[in-house]
């Protein structure tokens, strides 16, 4: 059980982050009917020369087709006059910026790379941008033999970005998931441990409190060595990826399956039809847990098989997520305040590590984070890091590790040309604060807390940590790492409320407070005896 549990956080875990992607219009006119144009979708990167906002500011330019030429070396081109033209190219076999830089050296204006693969973000070292003085996006090759199809071989272009709006409702959306997800499982949590400490079972041998949660962390060594694992799953992951890809969305199907079962049984119990049962070789069977689990396996199944259906499969992959994140939180549980602290304060490290610093260890600037995210259709192509936990989705079905809560966002000027557009929240920044939360909740029911005074407190630290996240990533208009504003948020909210309760030690001590007090009580009898 616990190597099953620890492998689900681990791909949890390994890839919360995503990487932004900035998608523009590819507005095209040929000479097949008068005044004939099509638009299709770009996707481009604002490191290179940005691009113009409006189809009115937008250069035209009359577009030469290389397609049969990947242009890694320009001398490998017959004779061509390329000057204040637009070029497309294939794409392979070398980097984007050699690409971009043998079509300007030829006098180029404008570069469209074209992929038979999915499109997505084109980067490259921060040392190579500014080499780089002509637009560059990335095409699919479908939409360029359409052009010529349609609009014929002698055609114009003009690219241009129009911008996304600064503020998108999908973001409250994300929001209330973020939160309500949180309160459920904590108060789920808290609920349970109520629950076995009014039952005869939670008393163990001598009338000690037995643990409540399948799975206990509380020792500082296992909260470490569980951050060694993640990190070395990440590593695997960035070497491996189009592997374990497969292994890490069978493992989400199992657990989220399992997950939404038990969430689901929880209400199904109360139901009267729930009493319904039958003896199947001597074991008694409940007839509405067997369809309840028909279901829960379909739903799972259903979203492996239509996974990539962006148009409705997003909604069930939330609820799988959000019955994930709720199981967790239930069933994993931290002991005491000091292993909050190390395990939220280690997890906001390796987010860290993983993103900004191991650029300066892989080969030309790569963060394994991006890498991982990304997956491996940029395998030998190289990403400017920009790292976030809230972005626009990348264009495209590429396999993606299923650990995100994603809605498709309702503002967006090109969602019709580029496909839905998502944004997005890593279930790591559910879960992780999630535990704290949980573990406020079961203190309060321990202590006999008035009003839940931990569990609300904690909760509401969450609400203005994610406010405060979104505030920043609208105003600066980059995506923000969440667990940067919630992990502090939580974590102060929490021990401020026990200092001014004076409740610190037996807060920070946890389950462990009350056996240390049995023990030095049995300790002060002997002694009294003898």
């Amino acid at each position: 059980m616990w190597r099953i549990r620890t492998a689900v956080i681990l791909c949890v875990w390994c890839c919360s982050v995503q990487v932004s992607c900035q998608v523009a219009v590819l507005r095209v006119s040929g000479g097949g009917a008068a005044g004939a144009q099509k638009a299709y979708c770009l996707v481009f990167n604002s490191s290179w020369t940005p691009l113009p906002e409006s189809l009115s500011d937008a250069v035209p330019y009359n577009l030469v087709n290389l397609t049969s030429s990947d242009l890694c070396s320009a001398r490998e081109l017959p004779p061509l006059d390329l000057r204040n033209k637009a070029v497309v190219v294939m794409r392979g076999n070398c980097s984007f910026s050699a690409k971009a830089l043998n079509a300007q050296s030829l006098g180029a204006k404008a570069i469209l790379i074209a992929s038979t693969k999915d499109i997505s973000t084109p980067s490259a070292n921060s040392t190579e941008y500014g080499k780089v003085n002509i637009s560059l996006a990335l095409i699919r090759y479908k939409d360029v033999l359409d052009a010529q199809e349609t609009l014929g071989n002698n055609i114009s272009v003009r690219l241009y970005a129009p911008p996304e709006p600064v503020f998108d409702a999908s973001i409250v959306v994300l929001l209330l998931i973020g939160v309500l997800t949180v309160a459920l499982g904590g108060y789920w949590s808290g609920a349970e441990e109520r629950n076995k400490m009014s039952s005869e079972a939670y008393l163990g041998e001598g009338g000690q409190r037995a643990e409540s949660g399948d799975v206990f962390l509380y020792s500082p060594a296992k909260v470490v060595v569980f951050v060694i694992l993640m990190c070395l799953m990440l590593v695997l992951l960035y070497f491996f990826y189009a592997y374990l890809v497969y292994v890490i969305i069978a493992i989400f199907c199992l657990a989220s399956a399992v997950a939404l079962y038990s969430c689901l049984d929880v209400l199904v119990r109360r139901l009267p039809c729930g009493r319904c049962s039958f003896t199947c070789r001597g074991k008694e069977c409940s007839v509405i847990s067997l369809l309840l689990a028909a279901f829960c396996v379909a739903v799972a199944v259903i979203w492996v098989i239509y996974r990539n259906e962006d148009r409705w499969i997003w909604t069930l992959q939330d609820l799988l997520g959000i019955a994930f994140c709720l199981n967790f939180m239930k069933t994993i549980s931290v002991s005491n305040f000091k292993i909050c602290v190390i395990l939220l304060s280690l997890l906001l490290l390796y987010d860290v590590f993983f993103v900004f610093i191991t650029p300066f260890f892989t080969p030309n600037g790569e963060s394994i984070m991006v890498q991982v995210a990304l997956g491996p259709e940029t395998t030998g192509e190289k990403s400017d890091g920009n790292m976030v936990d809230i972005p626009v989705e990348p264009t495209g079905h590429s396999e993606k590790l299923p650990v995100v809560m994603r809605v498709p966002r309702f503002f967006s000027p090109t969602q019709g040309l580029c496909g839905l557009q998502f944004s997005i929240l890593g279930y790591g920044d559910i879960i992780v604060p999630g535990l704290l939360v949980a573990y406020c909740h079961r203190f309060d029911v321990w202590t006999n807390s008035p009003k839940r005074i931990y569990f609300l407190s904690c909760t509401i630290a969450y609400l203005v940590g994610m406010i405060v996240t979104f505030t920043v990533m609208i105003v600066s208009k980059m995506g923000q790492p969440a667990l940067l504003y919630l992990v502090p948020f939580t974590l102060l909210t929490s021990a401020v409320v026990a200092w001014r309760r004076k409740q610190m030690r037996q807060f920070w001590a946890g389950t462990t407070y009350e056996m240390e007090n049995q023990n030095t009580a049995t300790e002060e009898e002997n002694v009294d005896f003898h």
